[in-house]
């Protein structure tokens, strides 16, 4: 499969898990691919999984919560790329808890690492995303749970991401930019730790998906986005796409 050849995408949070899987995807799809994150060996490892698949990628380390460090992370992937056809904004740090719990400290991190690095990252790259660029921005279906117990700062930084999404989306339009959102669920490392610490709450959120499975980081996530940054869904902007096998009801 080609259908990204010579296209260029950064891949925030891409050492593991959602993100990871996103960077194969694409590689896959013969794009070369910028994997960025705060875990030199992570990121590391991801390049060589790629590598041995036969695709192209290099680590650039990045703390997307540092203003800085993401206007220095996209100088340095266009000095040794020359482009950025395509954003992916994965990385978050998930400020997860009641409200009585969670704390300011806690909840400015998933502001940072969340909506503010998001924009900020779609701002640092616009000038070289116009004419065919594509963007996707991870989210979350936690706003939209039956029981928002335990996961309202979560859905609320989240939420902000969907509405910059939006924004951009009509924004950039008419420069040739097109900003959607997925919604994934997918068995990352951040899940497994969910779901061994919460083992009865996980298996009831389990048995709601009608597909009867969490997806997969690479074939059910990053796949489906590179159909979202191709050609083939190209008059797709400004949405939302709930990866999750059917289980949460957007309305």
């Amino acid at each position: 499969m080609s259908r990204l050849q010579g296209k260029v995408a950064l891949v925030t949070g891409a050492g593991q898990g959602v993100g990871q899987g996103i960077a194969y995807a694409l590689a896959a799809e013969g794009a070369h691919v910028a994997v960025v994150g705060r875990t030199a060996g992570k990121l590391e490892d991801t390049c060589t999984e790629i590598r041995r698949r036969g695709g192209d990628a290099l680590p650039f380390m990045c703390d997307v919560m540092v203003k800085e460090e993401i206007e220095r992370c996209v100088a340095q992937v266009l000095a040794h790329f020359g482009a950025i056809n395509v954003l992916v904004n994965n990385a978050q740090v998930v400020p997860l808890g009641r409200l009585l719990e969670v704390t300011d400290e806690a909840f400015m991190q998933g502001i940072d690492s969340g909506p503010l690095a998001t924009m900020r990252m779609m701002r640092a790259c616009y000038p070289y995303l116009r004419g065919d660029g594509a963007v996707v921005n991870c989210v979350s279906s936690a706003a939209v749970r039956w029981d928002a117990s335990g996961y309202g700062p979560y859905a609320a930084v989240k939420e902000a991401i969907r509405a910059l999404t939006r924004a951009a989306a009509c924004e950039w339009g008419s420069d040739g930019i097109r900003v959607n959102a997925i919604a994934p669920h997918a068995m990352s490392p951040g899940m497994a730790e969910w779901v061994a610490a919460r083992p009865e709450e996980a298996a009831a959120f389990f048995k709601t998906i009608p597909l009867g499975r969490v997806g997969d980081c690479e074939k059910d996530i990053g796949r489906a986005v590179a159909h979202l940054v191709c050609a083939e869904a190209g008059y797709l902007t400004g949405a939302t796409i709930p990866l999750d096998g059917g289980q949460a009801y957007w309305g």
